[in-house]
């Protein structure tokens, strides 16, 4: 990993000055930032929180280290100043030191921008940090911050050109630059464009095989051209390169075992769960969490018994029931109540979300609730009561919006499954046609997934049987 940390006059020579005269804070803020961008604890500091404290023990007023500590937690998605009164003032206090303090316009955009993400308004957020790229398309952290922005908000046009706009701009020999292919191929592949995106992801690899992003990108590849055979060779062969990168481990092999779900190999998915994600998800990192209650409910979907695992993972989600961060958070976390059996707390977690969209709609999830999300918990709900039809619905014409919350095309295409399992459950004929233009459209899509052919065959069983044919 990179191990040569940035003094201040090294972050002075890139254009990029810091408001701080403590040589070990700019290092610290240096090695926070690789740690960020590699998705890796480094044991030599003690991982990237103890990384964080060493900065700010460095010094303490160093205002762009309260900036990459708090946008840290907004990336999270763990915490917002709306619902933890701890985070708020520590979100207040970054505004106080630095509206005291002698910094450069580029740090002070930087504290408004996480001030206004804290605030809810995410999308505001992202324009300042482009804004600063403008002059400074250097600047890593503007560019990991609105990177993982656009993520959350399902942008996926302003992830790919983000990145575009800038790489060429920097040089081969500056710090973390090989990691821009890796979120730059993240990008290509969110558009569709998934030859370029191979390439990219995998001269990110030729840069640093330890590139976890580059590995998650190539993954995407894999998965979206269906291509599920060399997704798992490549997963198997690089292990030992990725899973040094703990805060996306959870992430790649929950990859790893979306291919075997294609495949039909529920038995390989269900143990990489529970010897791999299950494991990882006490971290209690939001994106494990997600991945964890996806995995679950699209085993259940193949027709898998997956036993009391809900229970286990319930308990760790309940802590977020009522955080409301990105809509995309919230429906992983319903199905994690819903599995569970816990119907009395998915009421509860319903009120709290009508009473959440009650004010303010300026607010980027607070909208993106209103208007996709609540629909869609509603879908959930009645599919969990065997109320398929209203489940088709509710979820059919917002099927279009789903991008809106969030996550990956890989991530979100368990939406796309849930319509399709809705159809074919629902006791109404219009909606078994409904599934077998649904798979057409997959089919077209992904041509060769054995997953869409066997939901294909249970579409014309349906229709056969509902025509009183012989099978």
């Amino acid at each position: 990993m990179h191990r040569h940390f940035r003094d201040c006059q090294a972050w002075r020579d890139e254009g990029l000055p810091l408001s701080t005269t403590s040589n070990e804070a700019a290092k610290m803020f240096d090695a926070s930032l690789t740690q960020y961008v590699s998705w890796y604890d480094d044991p030599q500091l003690g991982g990237l929180e103890n990384t964080l404290k060493k900065l700010k023990e460095a010094d303490p007023s160093f205002v762009m280290g309260h900036v990459l500590e708090n946008g840290l937690t907004c990336m999270a998605t763990g915490l917002s100043a709306k619902v933890d009164l701890g985070f708020k003032s520590y979100i207040d206090s970054m505004v106080t030191l630095a509206e005291k303090s002698n910094i450069t316009e580029r740090e002070r955009k930087h504290v408004n921008a996480v001030k206004l993400w804290t605030d809810g308004y995410s999308n505001e957020a992202a324009a300042i940090w482009e804004d600063i790229l403008i002059e400074h398309p250097t600047d890593m952290t503007a560019i990991k911050m609105a990177h993982d922005t656009y993520f959350y908000l399902g942008k996926q046009a302003e992830m790919r050109d983000s990145i575009a706009r800038t790489l060429p701009l920097w040089k081969q020999n500056q710090p973390l630059y090989g990691y821009l292919f890796g979120m730059h191929s993240f990008g290509l592949v969110e558009s569709n464009f998934y030859s370029e995106a191979e390439i990219a992801a995998k001269k990110g690899l030729e840069f640093n095989k330890n590139d976890a992003w580059s590995t998650h990108a190539l993954c995407h590849v894999y998965e979206m051209e269906c291509r599920p055979d060399e997704g798992i060779s490549f997963v198997t062969r690089t292990m030992n390169d990725w899973t040094i990168c703990g805060m996306l481990a959870c992430h790649n092999f929950w990859h790893w075992a979306v291919f075997y779900l294609e495949k039909g190999e529920t038995n390989s998915a269900l143990n990489l769960y529970d010897n791999q994600v299950a494991k990882r998800v006490k971290s209690g990192a939001l994106l494990d969490i997600v991945d964890a209650c996806s995995l679950l409910f699209r085993l259940e979907m193949e027709g898998v018994d997956v036993g009391s695992r809900w229970n286990d993972l319930f308990e760790i989600c309940r802590p977020h029931l009522e955080d409301h961060i990105l809509v995309f958070n919230d429906i992983h976390l319903l199905m994690a109540c819903l599995g569970a059996k816990k119907k009395d707390v998915a009421d509860v977690f319903m009120e709290s979300i009508k009473n959440y969209v009650s004010n303010n709609l300026s607010e980027t999830n607070k909208r993106i609730t209103h208007e996709v999300g609540q629909q869609m918990f509603e879908a959930f709900q009645a599919y969990d009561e065997g109320n398929f039809e209203k489940a088709v619905e509710l979820f059919n014409p917002i099927r279009y919006r789903i991008v809106e919350i969030g996550g990956s095309n890989a991530q979100r295409d368990i939406f796309n499954l849930f319509l399709i399992h809705s159809c074919l459950k629902s006791s109404n004929k219009k909606h078994h046609a409904l599934a077998r233009t649904l798979l057409l459209e997959r089919k077209s899509l992904r041509p060769n997934s054995p997953m869409t052919e066997r939901l294909i065959g249970q579409s014309l069983q349906k229709h056969y049987l509902g025509e009183g044919h012989m099978i």
